[in-house]
């Protein structure tokens, strides 16, 4: 224990040594670290449910379904943890993009498959670790890639830009509210 841990030394008798002195630990909130309050979850669940509309708007106007599990995962890391590394630009979109390599890396070596879509999700993990993006959702696009064999030069742009606006929507949400935690830490 640390000396901030602990309160000052008091007597406490007790029945082995009624007179000993007793270091008692500091009472500690259990509250969650990540929690901001109410009005930061609203803002939060705003922000996340507008930029998947719009997602969901731009793929229904070019045809297209650009909203994917994947992108909606990086959506509720992006705006419930605005800190962390995953959350960052660089980790957002590169590792989709290496996430999509890894699900067309896959279907090129095998069948789609739930055996090969493990592989490129494992695959997505190792690349985006050695890559230091961070990003655990792009796992799931490798997956989405590998099950629905989409054709990789409409995907992957979509892909692309779909990334850029869950960063844009990142930055300007956390502009609206006073007091917001600012997005991003670092752009690159």
């Amino acid at each position: 224990m640390n000396a901030d841990s602990v309160l000052p030394r008091r007597r406490v008798p007790g029945p082995e040594a009624p007179h000993d002195d007793v270091t008692l630990p500091r009472r500690r909130e259990h509250r969650h670290p990540a929690w901001r309050g109410a009005a930061a979850a609203l803002h939060s669940v705003g922000a996340v449910t507008a930029v998947l509309l719009a997602l969901a708007a731009i793929g229904a106007m070019i045809s297209e379904p650009v909203l994917i599990p994947s992108l909606a995962a990086s959506a509720g890391v992006l705006h419930s943890a605005p800190t962390l590394p995953m959350a960052q630009p660089r980790s957002v979109v590169v590792a989709h993009l290496l996430g999509a390599a890894a699900g067309y890396a896959a279907l090129a070596l095998a069948q789609s498959s739930p055996w090969s879509a493990a592989l490129a999700g494992g695959l997505t993990f190792a690349a985006t670790t050695l890559a230091r993006t961070p990003h655990s959702p792009a796992c799931a696009t490798a997956v989405v890639v590998v099950l629905q064999a989409p054709a990789p030069g409409r995907f992957v742009p979509l892909l692309l830009g779909a990334t850029v606006v869950l960063v844009v929507a990142g930055f300007a949400a956390s502009r609206v509210r006073r007091g917001a935690v600012r997005y991003p830490v670092r752009w690159w």
